[in-house]
């Protein structure tokens, strides 16, 4: 069995990534955020727990990144600051956290010859589409910080590459939804009102679309990544190459739980208009190609999934709260 780190393990993805990666027979090593609790995050109540090598540390501290990544033949690099509303607030956090996390990863993959590192990406680096569907072709255009500091650890994934051989391939998938999503993100903040018995949804801008992709498909891909002997140096879109509003989306989830609600926009979950990403589309062709990727769940296969998970942890979010 190879070994592998993953970063970020008790995060939404992660933990899902960690979670096929042990049952595909890997031995899995979780690097997660140290916290005085021995919170293991997403772990905690995992199917695999006692499967899994935890390790507790920064993703900042240069030290314990090379800790876990010793005797490691993939790094699978998820560790990240991803709300965006937050990066307005924290800007300085998200450059420590998504760029000197990242170089900390890449110089211990170095050090130690790994074979093999995923980065995660993100679509939000492409800002609003300037085409449709976005190939992996499209102008990097970020309008947030967050954004840009995905940017810069995509770059530095890519320099490493190209002056030092560092295998290094970058996974940017699309808007990922399902089982443990943070409260913050569009669609855990539709279903928690719903289910809370919110007759009207406060939700931030609706005409701007989104390309939904569920956990489950996301983190196949990243385990494709990892075993292809291609795209090593490049970039490779993860996405359903179909688009929805989030009006539209706020609907289609009323609809599936059978509940009557109204809409409305709430100026404080509004992005700065300048920010704000207005189309979401993704060619996933190349994943087609180069990793043999393709979605398995349609969109309301996904959410009827990521509902039923939500009914039966209902109480764990604070729907009356916006988290930032």
């Amino acid at each position: 069995m190879k070994k592998v780190l993953v970063t970020g393990a008790g995060g939404f993805i992660a933990s899902h990534l960690a979670e096929q990666l042990v049952e595909r027979g890997y031995q899995v090593k979780a690097f997660v955020h140290y916290n005085s609790r021995n919170l293991r995050g997403w772990l905690d109540s995992s199917r695999c727990k006692d499967e899994i090598e935890v390790l507790s540390g920064d993703i900042r501290d240069a030290d314990i990144v090379r800790q876990a990544a010793r005797d490691v033949d993939t790094i699978f690099h998820l560790a990240a600051l991803i709300g965006i509303p937050y990066s307005y607030h924290s800007p300085e956090a998200y450059v420590d956290t998504n760029i000197k996390g990242t170089l900390n990863v890449l110089q211990a993959a170095r050090d130690f010859k790994v074979k093999k590192v995923i980065l995660t990406s993100t679509s939000e680096i492409y800002g609003s589409a300037q085409f449709v569907p976005i190939t992996e072709a499209h102008p990097i255009n970020p309008q947030s910080p967050y954004a840009a500091s995905k940017s810069a650890a995509d770059l530095l994934g890519l320099s490493f590459y190209r002056s030092f051989d560092l295998p290094v391939a970058i996974i940017r998938p699309f808007n990922t939804f399902g089982p443990r999503q943070s409260a913050r993100a569009v669609i855990p903040t539709i279903i928690t009102q719903i289910l809370a018995g919110c007759k009207k949804i406060k939700l931030g801008s609706l005409s701007p679309t989104r390309d939904l992709t569920y956990v489950e498909d996301t983190a196949r891909g990243f385990i494709k990544a990892g075993e292809s002997g291609r795209g090593i140096g490049e970039v490779v879109n993860l996405g359903s190459n179909s688009e929805i509003s989030i009006g539209d989306l706020a609907r289609l989830i009323a609809k599936i739980i059978g509940a009557d609600i109204a809409i409305g926009e709430d100026i404080q979950r509004k992005r700065p208009a300048k920010s704000e990403v207005d189309r979401l589309w993704a060619d996933n062709s190349k994943a087609k190609e180069v990793f043999k990727w393709a979605p398995e769940y349609s969109l309301e296969e996904g959410l009827k999934k990521t509902i039923a998970w939500f009914k039966k942890n209902n109480g764990m979010y604070k729907s009356d709260i916006y988290n930032v």
